[in-house]
Protein backbone atom coordinates (compact mmCIF):
# COMPACT_ATOMS: atom_id res chain seq x y z
CA UNK A 1 0.00 0.00 0.00
CA UNK A 2 1.48 3.34 -1.01
CA UNK A 3 1.49 6.29 1.31
CA UNK A 4 1.90 9.98 0.70
CA UNK A 5 4.51 12.17 2.30
CA UNK A 6 3.99 15.91 2.72
CA UNK A 7 4.09 17.63 -0.66
CA UNK A 8 2.13 14.79 -2.35
CA UNK A 9 5.20 12.55 -2.72
CA UNK A 10 4.19 8.93 -3.22
CA UNK A 11 6.15 6.36 -1.23
CA UNK A 12 5.58 2.64 -1.80
CA UNK A 13 6.82 0.45 1.07
CA UNK A 14 8.57 -2.93 1.05
CA UNK A 15 9.28 -3.29 -2.65
CA UNK A 16 11.40 -6.32 -3.46
CA UNK A 17 13.97 -5.72 -6.20
CA UNK A 18 13.94 -8.70 -8.53
CA UNK A 19 16.03 -7.71 -11.56
CA UNK A 20 18.22 -5.10 -13.26
CA UNK A 21 16.93 -3.20 -16.31
CA UNK A 22 19.07 -2.61 -19.40
CA UNK A 23 19.62 1.02 -18.39
CA UNK A 24 21.05 -0.13 -15.05
CA UNK A 25 18.21 0.51 -12.60
CA UNK A 26 16.79 -2.06 -10.22
CA UNK A 27 13.36 -3.50 -11.11
CA UNK A 28 10.57 -4.05 -8.61
CA UNK A 29 6.79 -4.51 -8.71
CA UNK A 30 3.87 -3.15 -6.70
CA UNK A 31 0.68 -4.87 -7.77
CA UNK A 32 0.80 -4.50 -11.58
CA UNK A 33 3.08 -1.45 -11.55
CA UNK A 34 6.67 -2.06 -12.70
CA UNK A 35 9.06 0.26 -10.85
CA UNK A 36 12.57 1.15 -12.01
CA UNK A 37 14.57 2.12 -8.92
CA UNK A 38 17.83 4.04 -9.10
CA UNK A 39 20.76 2.38 -7.26
CA UNK A 40 18.69 -0.62 -6.21
CA UNK A 41 20.14 -4.13 -6.41
CA UNK A 42 18.28 -7.43 -6.90
CA UNK A 43 17.63 -8.84 -3.44
CA UNK A 44 17.06 -5.43 -1.81
CA UNK A 45 13.82 -4.74 0.01
CA UNK A 46 13.15 -1.00 -0.06
CA UNK A 47 10.62 1.75 0.38
CA UNK A 48 10.67 3.71 -2.86
CA UNK A 49 9.74 7.31 -3.58
CA UNK A 50 8.25 7.76 -7.05
CA UNK A 51 9.84 10.43 -9.24
CA UNK A 52 7.87 9.71 -12.42
CA UNK A 53 4.71 7.68 -13.01
CA UNK A 54 3.18 6.43 -16.24
CA UNK A 55 0.28 4.05 -16.81
CA UNK A 56 2.22 0.77 -16.52
CA UNK A 57 5.54 1.76 -14.99
CA UNK A 58 7.18 4.25 -12.67
CA UNK A 59 10.65 5.53 -11.87
CA UNK A 60 11.77 5.88 -8.27
CA UNK A 61 14.59 6.41 -5.81
CA UNK A 62 15.21 4.54 -2.57
CA UNK A 63 13.45 6.18 0.36
CA UNK A 64 14.56 3.59 2.90
CA UNK A 65 16.61 0.41 2.61
CA UNK A 66 15.10 -2.31 4.82
CA UNK A 67 17.04 -5.35 3.64
CA UNK A 68 20.38 -5.28 1.84
CA UNK A 69 20.95 -7.63 -1.05
CA UNK A 70 23.83 -10.11 -0.75
CA UNK A 71 25.01 -8.63 -4.07
CA UNK A 72 25.54 -5.20 -2.52
CA UNK A 73 29.01 -3.86 -1.87
CA UNK A 74 30.39 -0.59 -0.55
CA UNK A 75 31.24 1.91 -3.33
CA UNK A 76 34.97 2.67 -3.40
CA UNK A 77 34.64 6.21 -4.79
CA UNK A 78 33.51 9.07 -2.52
CA UNK A 79 31.86 10.75 -5.51
CA UNK A 80 29.60 7.76 -6.21
CA UNK A 81 25.93 8.65 -6.14
CA UNK A 82 26.41 12.19 -7.41
CA UNK A 83 28.81 11.67 -10.29
CA UNK A 84 27.20 9.91 -13.23
CA UNK A 85 30.39 8.16 -14.38
CA UNK A 86 29.95 4.86 -12.49
CA UNK A 87 26.38 3.74 -11.79
CA UNK A 88 27.06 0.24 -10.43
CA UNK A 89 29.77 0.59 -7.79
CA UNK A 90 27.24 -0.54 -5.19
CA UNK A 91 27.17 -4.03 -6.77
CA UNK A 92 30.03 -6.54 -6.91
CA UNK A 93 31.79 -6.87 -10.26
CA UNK A 94 30.93 -10.57 -10.72
CA UNK A 95 27.26 -9.68 -10.26
CA UNK A 96 27.57 -6.82 -12.74
CA UNK A 97 28.88 -9.26 -15.35
CA UNK A 98 26.03 -11.68 -14.70
CA UNK A 99 23.41 -9.00 -15.26
CA UNK A 100 25.17 -7.61 -18.32
CA UNK A 101 25.12 -11.06 -19.91
CA UNK A 102 21.48 -11.54 -18.93
CA UNK A 103 20.46 -8.19 -20.42
CA UNK A 104 22.26 -8.89 -23.71
CA UNK A 105 20.52 -12.25 -24.02
CA UNK A 106 17.14 -10.76 -23.08
CA UNK A 107 17.44 -8.03 -25.72
CA UNK A 108 18.41 -10.51 -28.45
CA UNK A 109 15.56 -12.85 -27.51
CA UNK A 110 12.87 -10.22 -27.09
CA UNK A 111 13.73 -7.82 -29.93
CA UNK A 112 15.49 -10.08 -32.42
CA UNK A 113 13.82 -13.45 -31.74
CA UNK A 114 17.36 -14.89 -31.50
CA UNK A 115 18.15 -18.24 -29.86
CA UNK A 116 20.72 -17.34 -27.18
CA UNK A 117 21.07 -20.78 -25.62
CA UNK A 118 24.67 -21.10 -26.84
CA UNK A 119 25.81 -17.62 -25.81
CA UNK A 120 29.42 -17.77 -24.63
CA UNK A 121 30.32 -16.44 -21.16
CA UNK A 122 30.90 -12.70 -20.95
CA UNK A 123 34.53 -11.61 -20.91
CA UNK A 124 35.11 -9.34 -17.92
CA UNK A 125 37.72 -6.61 -17.84
CA UNK A 126 40.99 -7.56 -16.14
CA UNK A 127 41.09 -4.02 -14.73
CA UNK A 128 37.93 -2.66 -13.13
CA UNK A 129 39.61 0.58 -12.00
CA UNK A 130 41.84 3.04 -13.86
CA UNK A 131 40.91 1.39 -17.15
CA UNK A 132 40.09 4.43 -19.31
CA UNK A 133 42.68 6.05 -21.57
CA UNK A 134 40.73 9.28 -22.05
CA UNK A 135 38.79 11.62 -19.78
CA UNK A 136 37.37 15.07 -20.41
CA UNK A 137 36.77 17.39 -17.47
CA UNK A 138 34.76 20.60 -17.42
CA UNK A 139 35.52 23.89 -15.65
CA UNK A 140 32.57 25.74 -14.12
CA UNK A 141 31.93 28.67 -11.78
CA UNK A 142 28.75 26.89 -10.61
CA UNK A 143 29.92 23.98 -8.50
CA UNK A 144 27.38 21.32 -7.55
CA UNK A 145 26.64 21.57 -3.83
CA UNK A 146 25.74 18.39 -2.00
CA UNK A 147 23.74 18.24 1.24
CA UNK A 148 26.88 18.46 3.38
CA UNK A 149 27.97 21.63 1.61
CA UNK A 150 24.58 23.25 2.09
CA UNK A 151 24.32 22.28 5.76
CA UNK A 152 27.71 23.91 6.47
CA UNK A 153 26.05 27.28 5.71
CA UNK A 154 29.30 29.08 4.96
CA UNK A 155 30.90 30.83 2.02
CA UNK A 156 33.11 28.60 -0.09
CA UNK A 157 34.65 28.61 -3.51
CA UNK A 158 32.09 27.88 -6.25
CA UNK A 159 34.65 26.96 -8.92
CA UNK A 160 34.80 23.33 -10.01
CA UNK A 161 36.80 21.09 -12.32
CA UNK A 162 35.15 17.74 -12.86
CA UNK A 163 32.12 16.08 -14.43
CA UNK A 164 28.60 17.17 -15.28
CA UNK A 165 26.02 16.12 -12.73
CA UNK A 166 23.46 13.89 -14.51
CA UNK A 167 20.60 15.89 -16.06
CA UNK A 168 22.22 19.22 -15.12
CA UNK A 169 24.13 20.81 -18.00
CA UNK A 170 25.14 23.82 -15.91
CA UNK A 171 26.31 22.07 -12.72
CA UNK A 172 29.75 20.48 -12.35
CA UNK A 173 30.78 18.12 -9.57
CA UNK A 174 34.28 19.03 -8.38
CA UNK A 175 36.31 15.80 -8.58
CA UNK A 176 39.12 15.16 -6.12
CA UNK A 177 40.04 11.60 -7.14
CA UNK A 178 38.69 9.69 -10.13
CA UNK A 179 39.14 5.93 -10.32
CA UNK A 180 38.61 5.77 -14.09
CA UNK A 181 42.03 6.88 -15.32
CA UNK A 182 45.48 6.09 -13.98
CA UNK A 183 48.09 8.62 -12.93
CA UNK A 184 49.18 11.19 -13.79
CA UNK A 185 45.53 12.03 -14.57
CA UNK A 186 44.42 12.94 -11.04
CA UNK A 187 47.65 14.81 -10.30
CA UNK A 188 47.37 16.88 -13.48
CA UNK A 189 43.72 17.79 -12.92
CA UNK A 190 44.25 18.79 -9.31
CA UNK A 191 47.38 20.78 -10.18
CA UNK A 192 45.56 22.65 -12.95
CA UNK A 193 42.71 23.54 -10.56
CA UNK A 194 45.16 24.72 -7.90
CA UNK A 195 47.15 26.82 -10.38
CA UNK A 196 43.99 28.39 -11.80
CA UNK A 197 42.66 29.35 -8.36
CA UNK A 198 45.99 30.71 -7.16
CA UNK A 199 46.51 32.75 -10.33
CA UNK A 200 43.00 34.12 -10.73
CA UNK A 201 42.01 32.32 -13.94
CA UNK A 202 38.22 32.43 -14.28
CA UNK A 203 36.25 29.21 -14.65
CA UNK A 204 33.68 28.99 -17.46
CA UNK A 205 30.10 30.09 -16.92
CA UNK A 206 28.03 27.48 -18.76
CA UNK A 207 24.94 29.69 -18.91
CA UNK A 208 26.43 33.08 -19.78
CA UNK A 209 29.38 31.76 -21.83
CA UNK A 210 32.05 33.72 -20.00
CA UNK A 211 35.36 32.79 -18.43
CA UNK A 212 38.87 31.72 -19.35
CA UNK A 213 38.99 27.96 -18.67
CA UNK A 214 36.53 25.59 -20.35
CA UNK A 215 37.70 21.96 -20.59
CA UNK A 216 40.65 19.71 -19.76
CA UNK A 217 41.30 16.59 -21.85
CA UNK A 218 43.75 13.93 -20.68
CA UNK A 219 44.71 10.91 -22.79
CA UNK A 220 47.10 8.17 -21.71
CA UNK A 221 48.38 5.12 -23.54
CA UNK A 222 49.66 1.66 -22.69
CA UNK A 223 53.06 2.80 -24.05
CA UNK A 224 53.29 5.29 -21.15
CA UNK A 225 52.67 8.42 -23.21
CA UNK A 226 50.47 11.27 -21.97
CA UNK A 227 48.47 13.94 -23.83
CA UNK A 228 47.03 17.01 -22.14
CA UNK A 229 44.83 19.50 -23.98
CA UNK A 230 43.46 22.60 -22.27
CA UNK A 231 40.41 24.21 -23.87
CA UNK A 232 40.19 27.94 -23.20
CA UNK A 233 37.19 30.18 -23.91
CA UNK A 234 38.04 33.84 -23.22
CA UNK A 235 41.54 33.93 -21.69
CA UNK A 236 43.19 37.19 -20.78
CA UNK A 237 46.65 38.13 -22.03
CA UNK A 238 49.42 35.75 -20.87
CA UNK A 239 46.96 33.33 -19.18
CA UNK A 240 47.42 30.68 -21.87
CA UNK A 241 51.20 30.98 -21.77
CA UNK A 242 51.18 30.91 -17.97
CA UNK A 243 49.11 27.75 -17.51
CA UNK A 244 50.70 25.84 -20.38
CA UNK A 245 54.17 26.78 -19.18
CA UNK A 246 53.28 25.58 -15.69
CA UNK A 247 52.11 22.20 -17.06
CA UNK A 248 55.26 21.79 -19.13
CA UNK A 249 57.47 22.41 -16.11
CA UNK A 250 55.40 20.54 -13.49
CA UNK A 251 54.76 17.42 -15.62
CA UNK A 252 57.76 16.74 -17.87
CA UNK A 253 56.29 13.31 -18.66
CA UNK A 254 53.61 14.93 -20.87
CA UNK A 255 54.30 13.80 -24.42
CA UNK A 256 51.78 16.05 -26.18
CA UNK A 257 50.84 19.40 -24.64
CA UNK A 258 48.13 21.20 -26.59
CA UNK A 259 45.59 23.99 -26.27
CA UNK A 260 42.42 25.04 -28.06
CA UNK A 261 40.45 28.28 -27.93
CA UNK A 262 36.75 27.45 -28.24
CA UNK A 263 34.30 30.36 -28.09
CA UNK A 264 31.33 28.46 -29.52
CA UNK A 265 28.33 27.73 -27.32
CA UNK A 266 28.95 23.97 -27.42
CA UNK A 267 31.94 21.98 -26.18
CA UNK A 268 32.74 20.07 -29.38
CA UNK A 269 36.29 20.64 -30.58
CA UNK A 270 36.14 18.78 -33.90
CA UNK A 271 35.81 22.05 -35.82
CA UNK A 272 38.41 23.91 -33.73
CA UNK A 273 42.09 24.59 -34.38
CA UNK A 274 44.51 22.65 -32.18
CA UNK A 275 47.65 24.52 -31.05
CA UNK A 276 50.81 22.66 -30.11
CA UNK A 277 52.55 24.10 -27.05
CA UNK A 278 55.19 21.43 -26.36
CA UNK A 279 56.15 17.93 -27.48
CA UNK A 280 54.22 16.55 -30.42
CA UNK A 281 50.57 16.78 -31.44
CA UNK A 282 49.85 13.09 -30.86
CA UNK A 283 50.68 10.07 -28.73
CA UNK A 284 51.07 6.46 -29.77
CA UNK A 285 49.07 3.43 -28.67
CA UNK A 286 50.24 -0.10 -29.41
CA UNK A 287 48.24 -3.28 -29.86
CA UNK A 288 49.51 -6.67 -31.02
CA UNK A 289 52.66 -5.06 -32.43
CA UNK A 290 50.67 -2.44 -34.37
CA UNK A 291 51.15 1.24 -33.51
CA UNK A 292 48.29 3.73 -33.67
CA UNK A 293 48.66 7.50 -33.80
CA UNK A 294 46.21 9.19 -31.40
CA UNK A 295 45.47 12.89 -31.74
CA UNK A 296 43.23 14.95 -29.47
CA UNK A 297 40.32 14.43 -31.90
CA UNK A 298 41.07 10.78 -32.73
CA UNK A 299 38.63 7.90 -32.32
CA UNK A 300 40.00 5.07 -30.17
CA UNK A 301 38.44 2.58 -27.79
CA UNK A 302 38.72 4.09 -24.31
CA UNK A 303 39.65 0.82 -22.57
CA UNK A 304 42.88 -0.11 -24.37
CA UNK A 305 43.50 -3.50 -22.75
CA UNK A 306 39.93 -4.70 -23.22
CA UNK A 307 39.82 -3.33 -26.79
CA UNK A 308 42.64 -5.76 -27.58
CA UNK A 309 40.52 -8.62 -26.22
CA UNK A 310 37.47 -7.41 -28.17
CA UNK A 311 39.40 -7.29 -31.44
CA UNK A 312 40.92 -10.74 -30.84
CA UNK A 313 37.40 -12.13 -30.39
CA UNK A 314 36.28 -10.35 -33.56
CA UNK A 315 39.21 -11.85 -35.48
CA UNK A 316 38.55 -15.29 -33.99
CA UNK A 317 34.85 -15.15 -34.92
CA UNK A 318 35.78 -14.26 -38.52
CA UNK A 319 38.00 -17.36 -38.77
CA UNK A 320 40.26 -15.92 -41.47
CA UNK A 321 42.20 -18.25 -43.75
CA UNK A 322 44.32 -15.50 -45.32
CA UNK A 323 42.72 -14.98 -48.73
CA UNK A 324 39.60 -13.01 -47.71
CA UNK A 325 38.35 -9.65 -48.92
CA UNK A 326 36.99 -7.88 -45.82
CA UNK A 327 34.73 -4.84 -45.53
CA UNK A 328 35.17 -3.03 -42.21
CA UNK A 329 32.10 -0.83 -41.78
CA UNK A 330 32.13 2.10 -39.32
CA UNK A 331 35.90 1.65 -39.22
CA UNK A 332 36.64 4.76 -37.12
CA UNK A 333 40.41 5.32 -37.19
CA UNK A 334 40.84 1.93 -38.85
CA UNK A 335 41.76 0.13 -35.64
CA UNK A 336 40.01 -3.16 -36.48
CA UNK A 337 40.92 -2.85 -40.18
CA UNK A 338 44.64 -2.55 -39.41
CA UNK A 339 44.40 -5.14 -36.65
CA UNK A 340 43.09 -7.85 -39.02
CA UNK A 341 44.95 -6.74 -42.17
CA UNK A 342 47.84 -9.18 -41.74
CA UNK A 343 45.34 -12.07 -41.56
CA UNK A 344 43.53 -11.35 -44.85
CA UNK A 345 44.06 -10.41 -48.51
CA UNK A 346 42.54 -6.90 -48.36
CA UNK A 347 40.45 -4.71 -46.06
CA UNK A 348 38.12 -1.97 -47.29
CA UNK A 349 37.17 0.44 -44.49
CA UNK A 350 34.28 2.93 -44.52
CA UNK A 351 33.65 5.68 -41.95
CA UNK A 352 31.53 8.84 -41.75
CA UNK A 353 34.15 11.15 -40.20
CA UNK A 354 36.85 12.31 -42.68
CA UNK A 355 39.47 13.05 -39.98
CA UNK A 356 39.10 9.49 -38.66
CA UNK A 357 39.76 8.14 -42.14
CA UNK A 358 42.91 10.26 -42.38
CA UNK A 359 44.04 8.65 -39.11
CA UNK A 360 43.20 5.20 -40.51
CA UNK A 361 45.33 5.82 -43.62
CA UNK A 362 48.20 7.18 -41.52
CA UNK A 363 48.06 4.15 -39.20
CA UNK A 364 48.34 1.79 -42.17
CA UNK A 365 51.37 3.70 -43.49
CA UNK A 366 52.92 3.85 -40.02
CA UNK A 367 52.86 0.06 -39.79
CA UNK A 368 53.77 -0.70 -43.40
CA UNK A 369 50.31 -2.13 -44.06
CA UNK A 370 49.59 -1.91 -47.79
CA UNK A 371 46.43 -4.01 -48.13
CA UNK A 372 43.93 -1.52 -46.66
CA UNK A 373 41.85 1.10 -48.45
CA UNK A 374 39.62 3.63 -46.72
CA UNK A 375 36.63 5.78 -47.71
CA UNK A 376 34.89 8.61 -45.87
CA UNK A 377 31.14 9.23 -46.18
CA UNK A 378 27.71 8.24 -44.95
CA UNK A 379 27.54 4.45 -44.92
CA UNK A 380 24.21 4.20 -46.74
CA UNK A 381 25.54 6.48 -49.50
CA UNK A 382 28.97 4.84 -49.87
CA UNK A 383 27.94 1.19 -49.69
CA UNK A 384 26.16 0.99 -53.05
CA UNK A 385 25.89 -1.71 -55.68
CA UNK A 386 28.48 0.20 -57.72
CA UNK A 387 30.87 0.28 -54.75
CA UNK A 388 30.62 -3.51 -54.38
CA UNK A 389 31.13 -4.03 -58.11
CA UNK A 390 34.24 -1.83 -58.00
CA UNK A 391 35.85 -3.45 -54.95
CA UNK A 392 34.48 -6.97 -55.06
CA UNK A 393 31.97 -8.90 -53.00
CA UNK A 394 33.43 -9.28 -49.51
CA UNK A 395 33.98 -12.71 -48.01
CA UNK A 396 33.61 -11.25 -44.52
CA UNK A 397 31.94 -8.06 -43.29
CA UNK A 398 32.91 -6.61 -39.91
CA UNK A 399 30.48 -3.97 -38.72
CA UNK A 400 30.83 -1.89 -35.54
CA UNK A 401 28.12 0.79 -35.78
CA UNK A 402 27.29 3.53 -33.25
CA UNK A 403 24.59 3.01 -30.60
CA UNK A 404 21.80 3.69 -33.10
CA UNK A 405 22.80 0.58 -35.04
CA UNK A 406 22.81 0.31 -38.83
CA UNK A 407 20.58 2.25 -41.19
CA UNK A 408 17.94 0.04 -42.83
CA UNK A 409 19.52 0.71 -46.24
CA UNK A 410 22.85 -0.65 -44.97
CA UNK A 411 21.18 -3.81 -43.66
CA UNK A 412 19.49 -4.23 -47.03
CA UNK A 413 22.85 -3.87 -48.81
CA UNK A 414 24.34 -6.57 -46.56
CA UNK A 415 21.50 -8.89 -47.53
CA UNK A 416 22.14 -8.16 -51.20
CA UNK A 417 25.92 -8.65 -50.93
CA UNK A 418 25.53 -12.12 -49.43
CA UNK A 419 28.95 -12.26 -47.77
CA UNK A 420 29.76 -15.64 -46.28
CA UNK A 421 30.15 -14.18 -42.77
CA UNK A 422 29.22 -11.04 -40.88
CA UNK A 423 30.84 -10.21 -37.54
CA UNK A 424 28.63 -7.64 -35.82
CA UNK A 425 30.21 -5.75 -32.92
CA UNK A 426 27.74 -3.63 -30.97
CA UNK A 427 27.64 -1.35 -27.93
CA UNK A 428 23.82 -1.54 -27.85
CA UNK A 429 22.21 -4.98 -27.76
CA UNK A 430 18.76 -3.52 -28.48
CA UNK A 431 19.65 -1.97 -31.84
CA UNK A 432 21.85 -4.94 -32.63
CA UNK A 433 18.86 -7.24 -32.03
CA UNK A 434 16.72 -5.12 -34.38
CA UNK A 435 19.33 -5.45 -37.15
CA UNK A 436 19.84 -9.17 -36.52
CA UNK A 437 16.13 -9.83 -36.95
CA UNK A 438 16.32 -8.26 -40.43
CA UNK A 439 19.48 -10.19 -41.31
CA UNK A 440 17.79 -13.48 -40.33
CA UNK A 441 16.22 -13.43 -43.78
CA UNK A 442 19.46 -14.94 -45.10
CA UNK A 443 21.76 -15.42 -42.10
CA UNK A 444 21.98 -17.67 -39.05
CA UNK A 445 23.42 -16.42 -35.76
CA UNK A 446 26.04 -19.00 -34.83
CA UNK A 447 28.12 -17.35 -32.08
CA UNK A 448 27.41 -14.70 -29.43
CA UNK A 449 29.88 -13.33 -26.88
CA UNK A 450 29.40 -10.25 -24.68
CA UNK A 451 32.52 -8.27 -23.70
CA UNK A 452 32.62 -5.82 -20.78
CA UNK A 453 34.52 -2.67 -21.71
CA UNK A 454 33.18 -0.42 -18.95
CA UNK A 455 33.11 -1.88 -15.41
CA UNK A 456 30.71 -0.27 -12.92
CA UNK A 457 28.43 0.96 -15.71
CA UNK A 458 25.49 -0.73 -17.43
CA UNK A 459 27.22 -0.54 -20.83
CA UNK A 460 28.37 -3.73 -22.55
CA UNK A 461 29.70 -4.70 -25.98
CA UNK A 462 28.45 -7.78 -27.81
CA UNK A 463 30.01 -9.72 -30.68
CA UNK A 464 27.83 -11.84 -32.96
CA UNK A 465 28.89 -14.10 -35.83
CA UNK A 466 26.37 -14.59 -38.65
CA UNK A 467 26.78 -17.15 -41.43
CA UNK A 468 25.03 -17.10 -44.79
CA UNK A 469 22.62 -20.00 -45.20
CA UNK A 470 23.60 -22.34 -48.03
Amino acid sequence: MSRRKPGTVTVIPNVQIIDIAEEGKGVGKADELVIFVDKAVPGDVVDVRLTKKKKNFAEAIIDQLHQKSELRTDPFCPHFGTCGGCKWQHMGYDSQLKFKQKNVEAALQRLGKIDTSNTEPILGSAQDRYYRNKLEFTFSNKRWLDRTDIERDEDFDMNALGFHVPLRFDKILDIEHCYLQAEPSNSIRNAVRKYALENGLSFYDLRNHEGALRNLIIRTSSTGEVMVAVVFAYPEEDQVEGLMGFLKQAFPQITALLYIVNQKKNDTIFDQEVNLFAGRDHIFEEMDGIRFKIGVKSFYQTNSEQAFELYKITRDFAGFKGDELVYDLYTGAGTIANFVAKSVKQVVGVEYVPTAIEDAKFNSQLNGIDNTIFYAGDMKDILTEEFVLAHGRPDVVITDPPRAGMHADVVQRLLEMESDKIVYVSCNAATQARDLELLKEKYDVVRIKPVDMFPHTQHVENVVLLKLRG
